[in-house]
């Protein structure tokens, strides 16, 4: 008989454990104890998707980012002010790929995850379980939730932005007070403009300029985003400015005028003066250095 009962109640834990994962709910805030970032993973199975744990997130030092000190001080300031429960925004930053959107964020977990900061990664494909990931939080009063949707922008005919933009302000349901999000995207618009957007502006009999519904669609997902950062191309003195910070810390010893030629070569090559380029062409001068020098222990 107490085997029975032992079986039966092993049936009824393992049938509790299925229903919570299709029905969802709040994630055991236990886990947010234990780790700093999370991922959104949803189910291919129609069951609930769940928050699986990062143990080694890839983080970012603040003061490594040069040429955005003015966005990242605001970005640094929204969110003390989050952490301590003062009013914030969810917050955009937009601007040219490798100028150091995404290590912004990153960079934020050394800074706050001390004081209760945690960052969940949530690809734009499952934007639209976006409810199911905010129930996933609710309850977690203690810790404060970042959404991070890096690179985002949108297609024609994507809909996933629907259920940002009801997430950002206007569903019926508030988002829970401890949850902001924060996305990335090299578009200060995250949906697509086309020039047949602007045929139904018009101008009023005072003169006044009239968006057509096309436009003001596209402009209403970004205006939700209280704070809207711009992280824009770095000047050459910028960019070498961060070649020898990245080369200093590699420990380079290259004359500095051949180490200036070769970067500056390099971002031709690539048409792009970011701190992504600096890094990966110390990366490559490192390597390429190492290389050359070992071939000459050899010979």
């Amino acid at each position: 008989m107490r085997g029975t009962l032992r079986r039966l109640g092993r049936v009824l834990e393992l049938a509790e454990a299925v229903l919570l994962r299709l029905a969802g709910g709040p994630s055991d805030p236990r886990m947010f104890a234990l780790h700093h970032a999370f991922r959104w993973e949803s189910s291919r199975d129609g069951a609930q998707g769940r928050l699986l744990p990062i143990s080694k997130p890839h983080t970012f030092d603040l003061d490594e980012l040069v040429g955005v000190e003015h966005s990242v001080a605001r970005l640094l300031g929204n969110t003390e002010q989050f952490v301590r429960g003062l009013p914030s925004n969810h917050v955009l930053l937009f601007g040219e790929r490798g100028t150091g959107k995404s290590s912004a964020v990153k960079g934020l977990l050394p800074r706050f995850a001390a004081r209760g900061l945690r960052l969940v990664e949530v690809h734009k494909k499952d934007l639209l379980h976006l409810p199911d990931v905010l129930d996933a939080l609710r309850g977690a009063e203690t810790f404060r939730f970042l959404l991070f949707c890096d690179d985002l922008s949108f297609d024609a005919g994507e809909s996933a932005y629907r259920e940002l933009k009801a997430a950002l302000e206007g569903s019926l349901e508030a988002p829970p007070a401890n949850v902001r999000i924060i996305a990335t995207s090299n578009r200060r618009h995250l949906l697509p403009e086309q020039a047949a957007d602007n045929w139904a502006a018009r101008l009023d009999d005072a003169g006044e300029l009239h968006m057509g519904e096309a436009v003001e669609e596209k402009l209403a997902l970004s205006d939700r985003f209280g704070l809207v950062l711009g992280f824009y191309g770095f000047s050459q003195a910028t960019y070498l400015e961060i070649v020898e910070r990245y080369a200093a810390r590699a420990g380079v010893n290259a004359p500095p005028e051949q180490l200036r030629t070769e970067a500056l070569r390099f971002a031709l090559e690539r048409s792009s003066r970011s701190g992504r380029t600096a890094r990966q062409f110390v990366d490559d001068f490192t390597g390429r250095a190492i290389l050359e020098r070992e071939k000459s222990t050899t010979r």
